[in-house]
């Protein structure tokens, strides 16, 4: 059913939301959607930059975490540092 109009019934219905919605309107809303899909794909960007140095963050606190972790295991062993 969609597929069936054509650009004769896509004129009229343009036609008619100009009429019910006004010049002003219609530009409001364009311009406001546009500023919105612009936001959105700023957003998407900024996730991805701060997703990669999110990554690189957390791979440093794991190197870091797995060295405290060698450290507090090589301390609990009995051996105080020095060798008998």
């Amino acid at each position: 059913m969609i597929g069936n109009i054509g650009p004769v019934q896509l004129l009229i219905i343009l036609l008619i939301v100009l009429l019910i919605f006004g010049t002003k309107r219609i530009r409001s809303l364009g311009s406001d959607l546009g500023g919105a899909i612009k936001e959105f794909r700023k957003g998407m960007g900024d996730d991805a930059s701060s997703q990669e140095t999110s990554s690189d963050q957390a791979s440093s606190n794991k190197a870091e975490s797995e060295q405290t972790a060698n450290d507090a295991s090589d301390s609990s062993d009995g051996s105080s540092g020095t060798k008998h």
